[in-house]
C-alpha cells in the first residue's frame, strides 16, 4: 500500500497549488492529478451535478489505484466528501476542514471571513466546519467568482515564470477596474472586522498578493493548502503508508490527466505547479460517465439507464 500513489484531483489548475504543497510535504510521495478542466469550473454547477462528478472522479483514481484521494477543490470538497468518504475504500481528504481548523486556530476576535465560488459560499460547509470546531466563532462568507475569472486570465497571459505573472497581477489587481471589484467582494468582509480570511478557492492562493492588498495587513490570510498538506501526511504517516525514501536520488514520477485540453494544461499547470509538467493524459467525459456503477449511481438519487450504453455526461 504504501508503494501506491496519492489521487488528488480538482476541477482545473487550481487544485495544483494543493498538490505543490503535498510534494513539498512529502517529497518522496507519487502523485496522480486529474483535472477536471473540460467542466470547469464547478463554483455556478448544482452541487448534486458536482457529486456526480466527484464519483466519477473518485472511481477513477481508484481504478489507478491509489491509497489516499484528496478533493483538491472547495466546491466538491462541499458537495461530494461525505459521498466520497462512504464509497471508496482509502481515506478521503477535502479542503474545507483543514482551512477552517486553521482559520480558527488563528483568529483572534473570533471574526472569521470567508471567499470562494458561489457553490462553496452557498453550501455553508466553511461555516459548519468552524462552528463545529469553535461554536463562538462567526463566519461572515461573500461569493467572489470573479476572483477565478482574474485567474484563469492572467495563466493565459503571455509567457514567463508564474513569480513574473504574479508580479504583474499585483499591479494589474489595483488598477481601478480590479480595484473596484476586489472592493465590492470584500468591502462587507472588512466592515465585519474580520480578522482572518479564508482563501476559499484553491485559485486564491495566486492572488493572495493582491488580495491581502485589499484587505490590509491586519487580516491574516488562510490558504488549506498547507493544512490538506498536512492532515494528508499525518493521515499516512498513522496508517502506516508513507512511502520509503527511494535507493538513490531518482524523484518519484507524478503522472497528469485532464479532461481538456492537454497542452494547455501542460503549459499553464507548469506555472501553477512551478516545474514542468511533460506529459498528460486525456480523459474522455465519456469515460468517466461510464465508470460508477449502477450502486454509486443511486447513491446519488439518480434514475440509473436500463442499457449501459445509454450512461450520459454529466
Amino acid at each position: 500500500m504504501e508503494n501506491l500513489p496519492i489521487g488528488i484531483f480538482d476541477s482545473g489548475l487550481g487544485g495544483l497549488t494543493v498538490a505543490s504543497e503535498v510534494t513539498r510535504a512529502l517529497p518522496h510521495e507519487r502523485i496522480v492529478y486529474l483535472g477536471d478542466t473540460a467542466r470547469c469550473p464547478y463554483g455556478p454547477r448544482d452541487l448534486a451535478e458536482v457529486r456526480r462528478f466527484v464519483l466519477e472522479i473518485g472511481t477513477w483514481l481508484e481504478q489507478r489505484p491509489v491509497k489516499l484521494m484528496v478533493i483538491a477543490c472547495n466546491t466538491a470538497t462541499a458537495a461530494g466528501l461525505a459521498l466520497a468518504q462512504r464509497t471508496f475504500d482509502v481515506p478521503v481528504i477535502g479542503v474545507v476542514e483543514p482551512g477552517a481548523r486553521a482559520a480558527v486556530r488563528a483568529t483572534v476576535n473570533r471574526n472569521v471571513g470567508v471567499i470562494g465560488t458561489v457553490g462553496t459560499i452557498e453550501s455553508g460547509a466553511y461555516s459548519r466546519a468552524a462552528r463545529a470546531i469553535d461554536a463562538g466563532v462567526t463566519v461572515f462568507s461573500v461569493a467572489t467568482p470573479k476572483f477565478v475569472d482574474v485567474v484563469e486570465a492572467g495563466l493565459r497571459r503571455g509567457p514567463g515564470t508564474l513569480e513574473e505573472w504574479l508580479a504583474e497581477s499585483s499591479d494589474v489587481f489595483i488598477r481601478p477596474s480590479f480595484y473596484e471589484l476586489a472592493r465590492d467582494y470584500l468591502y462587507s468582509l472588512k466592515r465585519s472586522g474580520i480578522d482572518t480570511l479564508v482563501l476559499g478557492c484553491t485559485h486564491f492562493p495566486l492572488l493572495q498578493a493582491a488580495i491581502q492588498q485589499v484587505v490590509g495587513a491586519q487580516v491574516r490570510l488562510i490558504s488549506s493548502a498547507e493544512e490538506t498538506a498536512r492532515e494528508v501526511a499525518e493521515t499516512l504517516e498513522l496508517r502506516g503508508h508513507l512511502a520509503p525514501p527511494p535507493r538513490d536520488a531518482t524523484p518519484p514520477a507524478h503522472h497528469f490527466a485532464t479532461t481538456g485540453e492537454v497542452a494547455e494544461f501542460a503549459r499553464f499547470g507548469s506555472r501553477v505547479l512551478r516545474e514542468p509538467i511533460d506529459r498528460v493524459e486525456h480523459v474522455p467525459l465519456e469515460t468517466l460517465a461510464s465508470l460508477p456503477g449502477e450502486g454509486r449511481l443511486a447513491a446519488l438519487g439518480e434514475q440509473v439507464p436500463r442499457e449501459r450504453g445509454e450512461a450520459a455526461c454529466g
